[in-house]
């Protein structure tokens, strides 16, 4: 297995130009139970070039019927990213402050239900900015959600063969 170095910026620019439309590579699950954790997990595909190809427990895309639901599902990606020892892009759970442009952030209830997945395109001292899908958006401030629980998921990188 090798190292492979997240491109944070053409994890962004895949952000920019499908924020506000959709990439006819990938199903929509608006109706579905919403999008916005495809579209993170397009733009951290984006980069890092490399999916995990384990049959449930992996995270990878195909088509809307042969997808792990840790591509599509904000709970299911929080846990293969934290965990994930494999091939694939890992992350770990960090502070506000260690926020780059490249990260995803969960939204979530008290009783910690998390549900949804923004993917940060810009940071500056007072504010974080998301794209997201769902309610599409680019540059949203972080600010002008509401919510109750809020984590922060860093990239660390990836690994290929």
């Amino acid at each position: 297995m090798r190292d492979i170095v997240y491109d944070r910026e053409a994890a962004a620019a895949y952000a920019k130009k499908w924020a506000l439309t959709r990439n006819p590579a990938f199903f929509n699950f608006e109706n579905y139970g919403g999008d916005c954790t495809n579209f993170t997990s397009q733009c951290v595909f984006a980069g890092c070039g490399v999916m995990n190809y384990t049959p449930q427990t992996g995270w990878y895309y195909k088509s809307s019927y042969d997808r792990t639901p840790s591509w599509t599902g904000v709970m299911p990606f929080h846990a293969f990213m934290v965990n994930n020892r494999g091939v694939g892009p890992y992350m770990r759970e960090a502070g506000r402050a260690d926020m780059l442009m490249g990260d995803v952030v969960q939204l979530g209830t008290a009783s910690g239900r998390f549900y949804h997945s923004p993917f940060i395109v810009r940071v500056t001292p007072g504010e974080i900015f998301v794209a997201t899908h769902t309610y599409d958006s680019y540059m949203r401030p972080l600010s002008s959600y509401v919510y109750e629980r809020i984590r922060y998921l860093h990239v660390e990188g990836a690994r290929g063969w």
